[in-house]
């Protein structure tokens, strides 16, 4: 059976539209999805980055995200053959109390759930097998430690998926049938 890490803002929800939303009203920039080619905001200062960040991972804004369609039900799929789930963000540690309750809420089987700032060196230290993330940097460090990476295809990691070296998905059921001849090894 595998270990399977999974991300959440942006692998197993739609977060951008939650970041872009907080960007124009507080500082009156624009974050189009479609043109976030690069891991790196650079439209906002820094602080501004930080402060909408933050905003977005309120204990309201968590627990309001809709998951994508299909990720719980595959989720649900893999634990329930055996596959072990740890979900990884790098949400703040105060953030874990409301994100688990959203995890409970959308019926989300997971056996271990972690925010912190280095998700790859908890996914070596889990033995984890394969890494669901939307983060280039994250997916590239998890190729290096000799993870499989994976990820829900977006602006700024279709050149990684382009590649070759990373599996891919449009969406939560395109990635699982791709993910599933691995999973069933």
């Amino acid at each position: 059976m595998a270990r399977i890490a999974l991300d959440i803002d942006s692998t197993l929800h739609h977060y951008w539209d939650l970041l872009d939303e907080i960007s124009r009203r507080r500082f009156g920039v624009e974050l189009p999805y479609h043109e976030q080619r690069l891991w790196g905001i650079t439209q906002l200062e820094h602080d501004q980055l930080v402060a909408a960040v933050k905003e977005s991972h309120t204990d309201e804004n968590i627990e309001a995200a809709e998951p994508y369609p299909g990720a719980v039900e595959t989720v649900r799929d893999w634990h329930g053959r055996g596959h072990w789930i740890h979900v990884t963000s790098h949400r703040a540690g105060p953030t874990h109390k409301a994100t688990a309750r959203w995890l409970d809420r959308i019926g989300m089987p997971y056996d271990d759930l972690h925010c912190s700032s280095d998700k790859v060196a908890r996914c070596v230290e889990l033995g984890i097998d394969v890494l669901i993330d939307d983060s280039p940097v994250n997916l590239e460090r998890a190729l290096e430690a000799g993870i499989v990476a994976a990820t829900i295809v977006h602006p700024w990691n279709a050149e990684l998926v382009d590649s070759g070296r990373v599996t891919g998905g449009r969406d939560w059921l395109e990635l699982r049938d791709r993910l599933e001849p691995l999973l069933n090894d």
